[in-house]
């Protein structure tokens, strides 16, 4: 394999998007050269400057690249990005670390969420960690301050603010109101 286009995916570097693809021997996934999955080995990848080439030899397109240009429905593409954000809700999301991850412009991403699930991407990883905290507040004698960490909110204020905005309570009072 050429250097430059071993650099190239090591930077994901769009610029060589279209002039060739990668695959990767053990996964049996072929890739554009800006894909932000994780780096293969070196020694597990083979160039293909064709699509229709990689699939011929049995690899298949990246379901986070999508180096055949398929697009998935609608639908289909928000519950993947509601898939990502209820296993990632812990991380440091935002509106541009979606949209780098799931291939979209911050506007396509934001209107398209919006519009199949009647909130926008932000609302809905409040909503995860709003219900991640209540579910921790109940079920574990964890600090608040170590309950906002792990659903995703370094800062013990900002996360007791957050909470009582959504509740009306503290986490808690929240945690010590018998009947929830």
């Amino acid at each position: 394999m050429q250097e430059r286009l071993w650099q190239a995916i090591v930077a994901n570097d769009a610029a060589y998007d279209g002039t060739f693809y990668y695959a990767v021997a053990t996964t049996g996934i072929f890739c554009r050269p800006s894909c932000k999955s994780r780096l293969p080995k070196r020694e597990h990848v083979r160039i293909f400057h064709h699509q229709d080439a990689a699939m011929a030899a049995s690899y298949r397109p990246c379901k986070r690249c999508r180096p055949d240009g398929i697009r998935l429905p609608d639908e289909a593409w928000v519950a993947e990005m509601k898939a990502h954000i209820e296993e990632n809700y812990a991380e440091p999301l935002s509106l541009a670390t979606l949209a780098e991850h799931f291939y979209a412009s911050t506007y396509h991403l934001q209107r398209t969420f919006k519009r199949i699930t009647g909130v926008t991407p932000l609302m809905y990883i409040q909503e995860v960690r709003f219900a991640a905290a209540k579910k921790l507040l109940l079920t574990t004698d964890l600090a608040v301050h170590v309950i906002g960490m792990q659903v995703g909110m370094a800062n013990a204020a900002h996360f007791a603010t957050f909470f009582q905005k959504k509740s009306g309570l503290t986490p808690t009072e929240y945690r010590q109101k018998p009947a929830h």
